[in-house]
C-alpha cells in the first residue's frame, strides 16, 4: 500500500523542526534570525554529500545523518570555533518521500542526536526532489581574531596529528571488496567510516598554541599539503610516527594499507603545526581531553612534502588524497 506523499513542509515539520535555544527566529519563516555573541566573529562552512560519490545509496540513514553533521563539525574544529547553528538542505528521491518515511525519521535522528551533543541548533534549510544529495551549512563563533587557519605554519614547527589515521579508508576498501577484513577488524574500523568523531574541543584548546591547522578529510598528504601551500613552507614526516591502530599495523605490509594511512581520507582528525616550546602544554591537553596527539614531523623551509621510512628512504606515493572530481 502506498503512503500519502509528504510535502516539503510536512517533511520539515514532522522530522526536523525541534525546539531550539539561543535562536531569535528558527524554522518556519523565510529565513532564520540569530544573534552572535558580542565580541565574537562568525565562522561559516558548508559541505555537500552526494549519493554514489560520498556515500552508498543503501547507507544506514541514522549513521548518514550523524556523519552529515560530523564532517561539518570537523571544519569548525579545524578553525578552533564553537559550533552554534546549522542549516540542512536535502534533495530527496521520489521513493524516499513516498514509501520510506522510516529513512527520513532515522536520518533526522542521527543528525539531531549529534546536534544535541554539541548544542548546535538546526535553524533552517531546504528540501527538494531529485537524486539524493545532502548539503549542510554550519556556523560557529570564535573570539575576535582568535581562530586557527591554514597559512600560519613556520619552519621549525612540529607537525601534530590527533587520533589514528587510515581506519575509515581501510573500512571503505573492505566494503568495496578491495581488501578483506576479519569481523573483529570490521567492528573496529567501520565506526571510523560511518560515525567519525569531530575534534571540536581540541580545536578550541589549540587556538593560542597552534600556528596552523586543518582537518584531515581528503588524506594526510593532501591536507597537510594545503597547509604547506598556504604557508609557503615544506615538511618532512616520519612514516613510523604517523599514528595508526592495531588493525592498520597488522595490514601495513600491504601497499593498499599504506595508501589508506597516508592518502585515504575520511579521518576527520586534526593536523596542526605548533612551535616546539608548546609541546608540554599540548601533551597536557591530550591527557585532559583523552585524545591521542602525535608529533609526526617538522615544517621546513622551501617547498614539498617528504615521507621518510624507518630506513631513511623517501616513500613515494602516486596518489596524494581523495579527488572530488575523479571519475
Amino acid at each position: 500500500m502506498s503512503q500519502t506523499k509528504l510535502s516539503e513542509f510536512d517533511i520539515i515539520q514532522r522530522y526536523f523542526k525541534r525546539p531550539v535555544a539561543d535562536v531569535d527566529l528558527g524554522i518556519g519563516d523565510d529565513a532564520a534570525v540569530v544573534s552572535p555573541t558580542p565580541d565574537m566573529q562568525l565562522v561559516v562552512s558548508a559541505d555537500t554529500l552526494v549519493s554514489g560519490r560520498h556515500f552508498f545509496e543503501n547507507a544506514d540513514p541514522y549513521k548518514l545523518g550523524y556523519k552529515s553533521l560530523a564532517v561539518n563539525l570537523s571544519d569548525m574544529a579545524a578553525m578552533g570555533a564553537k559550533p552554534r547553528w546549522v542549516m540542512l538542505s536535502l534533495t530527496l528521491p521520489e521513493n524516499l518521500n513516498e514509501t520510506h518515511p522510516v529513512w527520513l525519521s532515522q536520518f533526522a535522528s542521527g543528525f539531531l542526536d549529534l546536534a544535541r551533543t554539541y548544542q548546535v541548533a538546526l535553524i533552517g534549510g531546504d528540501t527538494t526532489g531529485g537524486a539524493l544529495n545532502i548539503c549542510v551549512q554550519i556556523m560557529g563563533e570564535v573570539r575576535e581574531k582568535r581562530y586557527l587557519r591554514r597559512d600560519g605554519a613556520k619552519p621549525g614547527d612540529d607537525i601534530w596529528v590527533s587520533g589514528y589515521l587510515g581506519d575509515a579508508a581501510l573500512a571503505l576498501k573492505h566494503t568495496l571488496g578491495i581488501i578483506r577484513l576479519s569481523q573483529s577488524e570490521m567492528n573496529h574500523c567501520m565506526p571510523a567510516l560511518h560515525t567519525p568523531k569531530a575534534r571540536v574541543e581540541l580545536g578550541q584548546h589549540l587556538v593560542d598554541l597552534a600556528h596552523s591547522a586543518i582537518d584531515i578529510s581528503d588524506g594526510l598528504l593532501a591536507d597537510l599539503g594545503h597547509i604547506l601551500t598556504c604557508s609557503t613552507c615544506a615538511a618532512e614526516i616520519k612514516l613510523d610516527a604517523v599514528p595508526c591502530s592495531r588493525v592498520m599495523k597488522q595490514h601495513m605490509s600491504s601497499s593498499l594499507a599504506l595508501e589508506c594511512l597516508l592518502t585515504g581520507g575520511d579521518d576527520y582528525e586534526l593536523c596542526f603545526t605548533a612551535p616546539k616550546n608548546n609541546n608540554s602544554v599540548i601533551e597536557q591537553i591530550s591527557q585532559v581531553l583523552r585524545v591521542p596527539l602525535s608529533v609526526i614531523g617538522e615544517i621546513k623551509q622551501g617547498t614539498g612534502l617528504s615521507v621518510i621510512d624507518a630506513q631513511g628512504k623517501e616513500v613515494i606515493m602516486q596518489k596524494k588524497g581523495y579527488d572530488h572530481f575523479a571519475t
